[in-house]
């Protein structure tokens, strides 16, 4: 399966030209760490935002900031399909993986000219490296086959950028790895926090086999000015990735041990054990694979300057500081 770019419009336009009856947006994974820093960002920008959230309980804290939650399912398309009809604007932060959320969304959407916008992960290019170095660097216009375990995350992808085709304003916003304090509910990232416990219990930060493998990563603040100048600017059946510069897992792994007080002590963890304590997805994908990428388009059709910390000094002198307890 090669996925090839298809070539779309370019859209112009900034904040100030966001049409004026576009105020009203629906959010999944409101609870979440993309989906809470973009929601955020929408309430500031003057949205009402209607979050899909699974549990009665986490509508009081949402509604204190400023979220107005609505309980319900990814599996509930009827729901899905009204909250979408009553929108906006569609963002979609909650599962890249599940199909039928988008199915109901891009079906409710389906001649109405509006915006949805999917949130991928850019594990869509990794490989099976097992902490093995690659020179494979793909932007947004480079065809590429996926993994087996990961063509129905590309054929998600894929399926809300031809709904372009069907009167829908599809984009596709694909994050790399992703660091910094989330402004939302949920204030950590995935990767960096699980390898920094891992590195607390060993007393030595922590890479899969030689730890040669690079991720191409982001800042949450500059993954969400990415949101939100493709909900300004992105023509439909867009495509993104976020990056802003990229890491060795051996490199973070360092990185942590300065942090923690481990003086810069690495050791290598077994890709066997990795599995066996937090499943492939993690281990052989998140943390194991290479995923190098360049947002190309981000910054060309969008204008996206991130600038926020880079990586490593996030997390030797950054927002993880408190949490090293240095």
């Amino acid at each position: 399966m090669v996925v090839a770019p298809t070539a779309r419009p370019r859209s112009h336009g900034g904040l100030a030209e966001r049409e004026s009856t576009m105020t009203r947006a629906l959010i999944t994974g409101a609870t979440g760490y993309i989906g809470g820093s973009v929601a955020q960002r929408l309430v500031q920008d003057g949205f009402e935002v209607v979050a899909l959230v699974r549990r009665s309980e986490d509508v009081a804290r949402l509604e204190a900031r400023g979220l107005k939650p609505q309980v319900g399912s990814l599996d509930d398309g009827a729901l899905l399909a009204r909250l979408a009809s009553e929108a906006d604007l569609v963002v979609n932060t909650a599962d890249s993986d599940h199909r039928s959320t988008l199915e109901a969304l891009l079906g409710a959407l389906r001649g109405t000219g509006k915006r949805l916008v999917h949130t991928s992960g850019s594990s869509i290019v990794a490989d099976h490296a097992d902490g093995e170095a690659s020179d494979r660097i793909y932007d947004e216009d480079t065809p590429f086959t996926p993994i087996p375990e990961k063509a129905a995350r590309v054929a998600i992808d894929t399926l809300v950028r031809d709904a372009a085709r069907d009167g829908v304003h599809s984009i596709v916003i694909c994050p790399t790895m992703i660091y910094g304090r989330g402004t939302g509910v949920k204030r950590d990232s995935i990767q960096v926090p699980l390898l920094a416990r891992v590195a607390r219990e060993r007393g030595a930060g922590v890479h899969i086999g030689a730890g040669l493998n690079a991720w191409s990563n982001v800042h949450i603040e500059d993954l969400v000015d990415l949101y939100a100048l493709a909900i300004e600017r992105a023509a439909p059946g867009s495509f993104f990735f976020a990056e802003n510069g990229e890491n060795s897992l051996r490199d973070i792994a360092t990185a942590l041990s300065h942090a923690l007080g481990f003086g810069g002590k690495t050791v290598s963890w077994p890709i066997a054990e990795a599995i066996e304590q937090y499943g492939a997805e993690a281990a052989r994908f998140g943390l194991a694979s290479n995923s190098r990428v360049r947002g190309v388009r981000s910054r060309a059709d969008l204008g996206w300057k991130p600038h926020r910390t880079a990586l490593l000094d996030e997390i030797e002198r950054g927002s993880y500081r408190d949490d090293f307890g240095r």
